[in-house]
């Protein structure tokens, strides 16, 4: 199992192949997506990589984060999260991961947080399709209607579908398709729609339904720690990617 990237959602277009196929697509990019520390199973029961992704102020940070971004020689990250690998496919602390990480063609899980819609009834929120429209019924068309017994059992059941807050939560949409990756400008292009707002972190990883290609690099594409130190990392090139294959 690999580690996942950190993106950032661009916004969506759309792109035409060579036989004029039109695909929608949705860019998310890469920014400065580096590995920031390891998790072990001996250390802390599970095997993960954390990765950090974006710029954030210095000052607008603990002194226990600065403490641990400089362990890693990196600049302070505006988003943490963590992959769970396995422990072959661990990447080098301080290494910067890049787009062609997934390769094109292949599936991928994304996960977001979806855009807010405040408070909705359940027409909108649960597609319900509301009471009918003559038959005794007045002002209340769009109401839920009953939402249980009366004296049996005398209350509502958790999780009953009624109105509220929708959106705002966090979504995983599974086998999105990835139809393009520029390494230069750090840019992946997946077919479909990803939830989210422009502007909002989105988490790639590899489509736990379908196999993976043998041409995935791994454990992953990034650029070594020493080749970002020696200055070679400000521009991506043949040489500088690290795809070594994992056992």
């Amino acid at each position: 199992m690999r580690s996942g990237v950190v993106t950032l959602k661009v916004g969506m277009t759309r792109i035409f192949t060579n036989e004029g196929e039109h695909i929608p697509v949705t860019v998310l990019r890469c920014d400065g997506c580096h590995v920031i520390s390891h998790l072990t199973e001996e250390r802390n029961g599970y095997t993960a990589l954390q990765l950090g992704s974006g710029k954030a102020k210095v000052n607008k940070i603990s002194r226990s984060l600065r403490g641990h971004f400089a362990k890693a020689k990196v600049i302070p990250k505006l988003k943490l999260f963590e992959f769970r690998v396995t422990p072959d496919n661990l990447i080098e602390v301080g290494a910067e991961l890049t787009a062609d990480h997934f390769v094109e063609g292949q599936y991928v899980d994304a996960v977001g947080v979806s855009i807010g819609k405040g408070f909705a009834g359940v027409m909108k929120r649960h597609n319900f399709r509301g009471l009918r429209a003559s038959h005794g019924v007045s002002v209340s068309h769009r109401s839920h209607g009953s939402t249980g017994g009366c004296q049996d059992p005398g209350k509502v059941f958790k999780n009953k579908k009624m109105a509220g807050h929708m959106g705002n939560s966090r979504v995983t949409v599974q086998n999105l398709q990835v139809v393009r990756t520029d390494v230069e400008r750090g840019l992946i292009m997946l077919r479909g729609g990803v939830p989210g707002s422009k502007g909002g972190w989105i988490y790639l990883r590899d489509s736990v339904k379908h196999s993976l290609p043998d041409s995935l690099p791994r454990p992953g594409a990034f650029r070594s720690a020493a080749v970002l130190e020696s200055g070679l990392g400000d521009e991506p090139h043949e040489s500088d990617h690290s795809t070594t294959e994992g056992a």
